[in-house]
């Protein structure tokens, strides 16, 4: 099964990063988050450090481009199949990166490519 690693993750339940992985879990998709304050969502322990998961398919991005620079190295060393740039968290910078390391990217919505199915 794909395993999904939300980066970005809120308690807030009117963010995006927490209706993605309420829309994960209930298309069945395994999940694993990453997120500034302990919680869980859905029945998903956010982790608060740089954990060390395996088997990740896919790493939907919510963070803007800034804050996503201390995660370059980290996301790289899962090597993940893709990387999803969500709205607001696109980054020309990282994604040049990722394409030397030959780690498929796109600027899309999580959210709708559930919903569409194709995710």
């Amino acid at each position: 099964m794909k395993k999904t690693l939300v980066l970005g993750a809120s308690l807030n339940e009117y963010r995006y990063s927490n209706m993605a992985i309420r829309s994960l879990v209930d298309h069945n998709i395994e999940v694993v988050a990453v997120g500034l304050r302990k919680g869980t969502i859905a029945g998903i322990k956010i982790e608060l450090d740089m954990s060390d998961f395996q088997n990740i398919d896919t790493v939907t991005l919510y963070l803007n481009a800034q804050r996503q620079k201390q995660y370059y190295d980290y996301i790289i060393s899962l090597q993940p199949n893709r990387v999803i740039f969500n709205p607001g968290a696109e980054n020309f910078e990282f994604a040049g990166i990722l394409k030397k390391q030959n780690i498929h990217y796109e600027n899309a919505c999580t959210l709708v490519l559930l919903s569409t199915g194709q995710y």
